[in-house]
């Protein structure tokens, strides 16, 4: 069976504030808790005033206060930012305080230039070449296995994922037997792949026994294929801004927001929504099945910014029902 769950990027709304973006998020996950997904993941992003997950182990704890049941976690924590001893007192301290409800999901991106560098005092791309290594570290401080022990951390058993948009990952992934999560919702082009390579050099682990899958898809839904297609439009130009260097904060919706974008942009929105689910409930079924079918997944991811936090909540459930029925 196929388990749903979903993705925030705790997104910040044109004419909106960081306070509403994580009131949106803690109702995102309240309604995700409520309709059965079995993970609410935060990315982490830095210097983006369109995106408020940067302080991603806080917004989970705030996120985990606010739920019970379902799992918290990172999708993902770009290690290459950090130090692996600061993530095993951060995630150590969430396991603590919500003891089985963890995950601590890693991604080697630092996705960064120059000036964020700087910020945070770190050689991002020389850090990105030690990620291999700093995933075992992370691991054996967890595990108990160094000499400088971190605490909280020591004991702390969060479910940890490798999180990938390339074959380098799912090779990691494979490598040192956690369950791997594809960026398939922004980064489509090597799905298949890596989803063969990880299966097929899978080495398993404590952690995990045998191959695991996650695929991340958009997901848009509404009563109407119109109404959902109109309320992705504020996704769609979040894509363009972000792809022409132009980010900013999420836009209201468009109605004829693709039409209206010169055949290159519409190019672009095509090819990044081959994992995408946009329309009536039934439409957006039919399309997770399918996708399901392709990748043979084991998981689920649901991204995908509304600029009206009700309207997604909402697109969640009907989308939810419909898996269901």
């Amino acid at each position: 069976m196929t388990d749903f769950s979903v993705l925030d990027l705790v997104p910040v709304r044109e004419g909106g504030s960081v306070g509403d973006a994580l009131a949106a998020a803690t109702a995102l996950a309240r309604t995700a808790q409520d309709a059965g997904c079995k993970r609410f993941w935060v990315a982490e992003h830095h210097a983006m005033k369109g995106i408020a997950g940067g302080a991603t182990s806080v917004v989970l704890a705030h996120i985990g206060n606010a739920t019970s049941t379902i799992r918290i976690g990172s999708g993902g924590i770009m290690l290459p930012n950090h130090s692996p001893f600061q993530i095993a007192e951060q995630f150590g301290t969430l396991d603590a305080l919500f003891p089985g409800r963890i995950d601590l999901g890693l991604g080697r991106a630092p996705g960064a230039g120059p000036e964020l560098q700087r910020a945070l005092r770190k050689d991002l791309h020389r850090a990105a070449e030690m990620f291999p290594q700093d995933v075992a570290e992370l691991i054996a401080l967890m595990a108990g296995e160094t000499a400088v022990q971190p605490t909280p951390g020591v004991g702390a058993k969060p479910q940890f994922w490798m999180l990938g948009s390339s074959l380098f990952g799912a090779q990691l992934a494979a490598k040192l037997g956690l369950p791997y999560a594809f960026a398939s919702h922004f980064a489509p082009d090597h799905l298949d792949t890596a989803l063969e390579l990880y299966r097929r050099d899978f080495q398993p682990s404590e952690a995990c026994e045998k191959p695991h899958v996650m695929v991340a898809m958009n997901l848009f839904v509404a009563d109407t294929e119109d109404e959902a297609e109109y309320l992705a439009t504020s996704q769609l130009q979040a894509f363009v801004a972000l792809r022409t260097g132009t980010p900013g904060k999420l836009p209201p919706p468009v109605r004829g927001y693709r039409a209206s974008l010169p055949p290159q942009a519409q190019a672009m929105l095509a090819h990044i929504g081959q994992a995408s689910a946009t329309g009536t409930p039934q439409q957006a079924a039919e399309a997770v099945r399918a996708f399901i079918a392709r990748t043979g997944a084991d998981e689920v991811l649901f991204g995908g910014s509304m600029y009206d936090p009700e309207a997604r909540c909402r697109s969640l459930r009907l989308a939810m029902e419909a898996l269901a029925a």
